[in-house]
């Protein structure tokens, strides 16, 4: 009997999350693509093109890599079941903040599935491109992606397709979401989104979720005859943004006719002027809200915009080379797992044991503040000699020089000793191990 191979090692952390994951995973060379991508995908290159990616994890060209994002035979619905449960796992029944937005990506002609001229909304205007409606956490200041469902135009529709609105599918994903066992103190949303009642709000309903949307200035709210609109007095509160920086901000409630259930509320820079490119309205369904609370919980929002961005920038989420969206959504949901990857090193949703402060923090590059985008740096720091090592290996094999060899080896196998499970406080996890 012929011993199964064992997965070639990458970075310690890396490995353990990965190995989560491992069971879903019928070939090896497949489950070492799946760290191969992570490992890509956090590091620094620029453009995570999977020739890119190929050459920081040290393989001779990209074929394994494209072989796992086109024909490789493992299901993402089971990958996103797990990563979903793995959430769940560590939240431990804790609510979440929920923010729903959708994310475009500007793409040439007409080859990729679903591509067509609409609006994108992180553009700013009409462009080819495709829009994905997303769903992303909050949490004690940590933020990270739950899932996502590409919006389907009716021109692009194929046969075994149902064309659903945008407010549609986010509706069906807060549903699914609830099933598998997620709570939410609050739900947020765009007007696109807070404009649509029967489809997205009336989902809400359903489900008994607290909710603050933006509506647009000239929502239509019912009123009963001979009643008035009221303006209350302006409220002032410090607006609280994902970078931590602080502005002030002012917030009175409008009252049509009589205070229901769905208050209206209207956000401003400036009481005054009122001026347009920074005035706001506001539909609430949140029992006994405050003013102040409402500003600051809409602030939130800006969280998923946060996120949009670092899965944009940082990670790739519109680097992909496949033009069929069962590959791209493949590597997308790789994108949400490298994401949670790095969210997961926060104090916020992992009580990590101390780490030796006096090895790591005396690195000129490192960040000891709080926040995502300084836990990827961090991490990035980690695997750099890992990185750096495939990189110039090739000419460790024209001029033969054993001491450099050996002396990276020892310097990865000395970072791993000093860095900390983030599944230490799980006393259940059956594939925790080592990947030394």
């Amino acid at each position: 009997m012929v011993e199964r191979r064992q997965p070639k090692p990458t970075v310690d952390f890396i490995d353990e999350y990965c190995q989560y994951y491992r069971n879903l995973f019928s070939d090896v060379r497949g489950f070492e693509a799946f760290k191969y991508l992570h490992m890509g995908m956090i590091s620094e290159i620029k453009r995570k093109t999977l020739p890119a990616i190929a050459k920081v994890v040290g393989l001779d060209n990209h074929q394994p890599l494209h072989h796992f994002l086109t024909v490789s035979p493992w299901d993402i619905r089971l990958l996103r079941k797990q990563r979903l449960k793995l959430i769940l796992d560590i939240l431990s029944g804790r609510p979440i903040v929920l923010i729903i937005d959708e994310t475009g990506d500007k793409k040439k002609g007409k080859s990729t599935d679903y591509v067509k001229r609409q609006y994108i909304g992180n553009l700013g205007k009409t462009e080819n491109g495709i829009v994905a409606v997303t769903a992303y956490a909050v949490f004690c200041g940590m933020t990270f992606p739950l899932t996502f469902e590409i919006y389907k135009p009716r021109e692009r529709l194929k046969p075994e397709d149902k064309y659903q609105t945008k407010p549609e599918i986010a509706g069906k994903m807060i549903k699914e979401l609830q099933k598998l066992g997620f709570k939410f103190n609050l739900v947020l949303a765009d007007s696109l989104y807070g404009e649509s009642g029967k489809n997205f709000r009336q989902a809400l309903d359903e489900l008994e979720l607290n909710y603050l949307v933006a509506i647009r200035s000239n929502h239509r709210a019912w009123m009963p005859p001979n009643n008035r609109i009221q303006y209350l007095k302006w409220h002032k509160f410090k607006r609280v943004f994902s970078d931590l920086n602080r502005e002030n901000r002012y917030i009175r409630e409008i009252i049509c006719g009589k205070r229901k259930d769905i208050r209206y509320w209207q956000i401003t820079t400036d009481p005054e002027e009122l001026p347009s490119n920074t005035t706001w309205f506001v539909m609430s369904k949140y029992p006994d809200i405050t003013p102040r609370e409402v500003g600051n919980f809409y602030g939130l929002r800006t969280w998923v915009e946060y996120g949009l961005k670092q899965s944009k920038n940082e990670l790739g989420w519109a680097d992909f080379r496949v033009t069929s969206y069962p590959q791209i959504e493949r590597w997308w949901e790789i994108i949400c797992s490298a994401y949670l990857l790095v969210s997961l090193h926060g104090e916020q949703l992992l009580k990590l044991p101390p780490q030796s402060e006096s090895k790591f923090s005396s690195h000129p590059w490192w960040n000891d503040k709080s926040g995502w985008n300084n836990i990827l740096n961090n991490l990035r720091l980690i695997i750099q000699p890992f990185v750096f090592f495939n990189l110039i290996k090739p000419w460790l094999k024209v001029f033969k020089i054993p001491e450099l060899y050996q002396g990276f080896l020892k310097l990865q196998r000395i970072i791993n000793y000093f860095t900390n499970s983030i599944f230490s406080q799980l006393d259940y996890w059956d594939f925790y191990f080592s990947s030394a």
